[in-house]
């Protein structure tokens, strides 16, 4: 029943950053392990990080670890995923998701079977 809404998603140059943020408008993502997940043309649906539900345990792929940031803000029901150092190959259609109730973060993140429902998703374009 949970309905998502992702924005933040933008043209950026390599090595810029952005910041995605996921909303419920009427929903409290608090009470849900939030996942960001990206897919590219041609290209499966990658788990990119996700944090499990009332602010806990954060993950990462190893594709973005170090550049790729994941936080709640609960006085604005937000999840954002802060993206430092982009690359080219970064470029993707960006979705969040909220898994099951109840359930955490899955191992691997982009078990995506793990997530109920899903915003539509916002673009980001890393180019020079």
């Amino acid at each position: 029943q949970v309905q998502l809404v992702e924005s933040g998603g933008g043209f950026v140059q390599p090595g810029g950053s952005l910041r995605l943020s996921c909303t419920g408008p009427e929903f409290n993502l608090d009470y849900y392990a939030i996942g960001w997940f990206r897919q590219a043309p041609g290209k499966e649906r990658e788990g990119v990080s996700c944090i499990n539900r009332g602010g806990g345990s954060t993950y990462y792929a190893d594709s973005v670890k170090g550049r790729f940031t994941i936080s709640r803000d609960s006085a604005k029901n937000t999840v954002s995923l802060q993206m430092n150092g982009l690359k080219p190959e970064d470029t993707a259609v960006y979705y969040c998701a909220a898994a099951y109730y109840e359930k955490s973060c899955p191992e691997p993140l982009s078990n995506a079977g793990a997530f109920g429902s899903w915003g539509p998703g916002t673009q980001v374009t890393v180019s020079a």
